[in-house]
């Protein structure tokens, strides 16, 4: 009898180990599930807001780059300070500079302007000259600059008058159309520096200085314009400043003779005021 309810003991506390094996067993499923993912549930995303991560910015293409550096582009050239400057040095002997097309105003043949090597340029080897030696009086070979228009600027160039019977100067142009612009040149017959206007071909002093210009030697032309005030220098120094209201707009520059002059151009720039 004794021994009967001892059996029947040790197999109710062997259910009792069973029942609670199985249990365990499914708590251990359970958390597994979660472990893995599979059970899960996303937070739902609120507007605007970006899901968070730990992977890094770099892509298929190659890495993230900054927004603010993938954004920086060079800045382009602006208009005001910008400078163009001409030595002639990259151009064809024998040819017209590039960038260039000649003109004249008055009567007379056309001009002849073409690039030469002279062993003397102020930056070497080539400068620009005008070599035709026609002698009428009111003639006056242009070479404009192509690229751009000025209003208010600093433009300088330097010149050797070389030859002429009639004239042997140099100067240069400014706020020009085919036949209106300002005019700054010196003349070795006749040393003097004058600053002009043109209006429809018809040239006016309006101001002036006597001074020495040498043949055959180099020196430099500059005029500041600013609206009506115009000032201008001949080797450094201050000569001529004046006031005029002809021409205020914009316009191109360049370089100009008279009648036979042969002269020849270096370093021609124009900065923007």
């Amino acid at each position: 009898m004794a021994a009967l309810k001892l059996a029947l003991l040790a197999a109710v506390l062997l259910g009792l180990v069973v029942l609670m094996a199985c249990n365990d067993s499914d708590e251990d499923e359970k958390r597994a599930s979660h472990s893995n993912g599979t059970a899960q549930t996303a937070t739902p995303q609120k507007p605007g807001e970006k899901p968070d991560s730990d992977e890094g910015e770099e892509g298929e293409e190659g890495p993230a780059i900054p927004a603010a550096v993938a954004a920086e582009k060079p800045a382009p050239l602006q208009a005001h300070g910008q400078q163009l400057v001409y030595n002639f040095d990259s151009d064809s002997n024998g040819q017209l500079p590039g960038k260039f097309h000649a003109a004249r105003t008055g009567s007379g043949s056309e001009s002849k302007w073409v690039v030469l090597s002279d062993p003397t340029a102020p930056s070497k080897p080539n400068v620009v000259a005008q070599t035709s030696t026609d002698q009428t009086d009111y003639r006056f070979p242009l070479l404009i600059a192509d690229e751009r228009s000025f209003q208010d600027l600093d433009l300088s160039v330097k010149f050797k008058a070389v030859s002429g019977s009639i004239d042997r100067a140099g100067g240069l142009v400014f706020r020009l159309d085919p036949n209106n612009y300002c005019i700054v040149r010196a003349n070795a017959l006749e040393n003097n520096y004058r600053l002009y206007h043109v209006v429809n071909g018809r040239r006016s002093q309006f101001a002036g200085a006597n001074l020495k210009v040498t043949s055959g030697e180099w020196h430099e032309l500059r005029v500041e314009a600013a609206g009506n005030k115009i000032t201008c220098y001949y080797d450094g120094n201050k000569k001529i400043e004046a006031t005029d209201d002809t021409f205020k707009d914009a316009g191109k520059v360049g370089l100009w003779t008279k009648a036979d002059s042969v002269t020849y151009f270096d370093d021609l720039k124009a900065p923007e005021r």
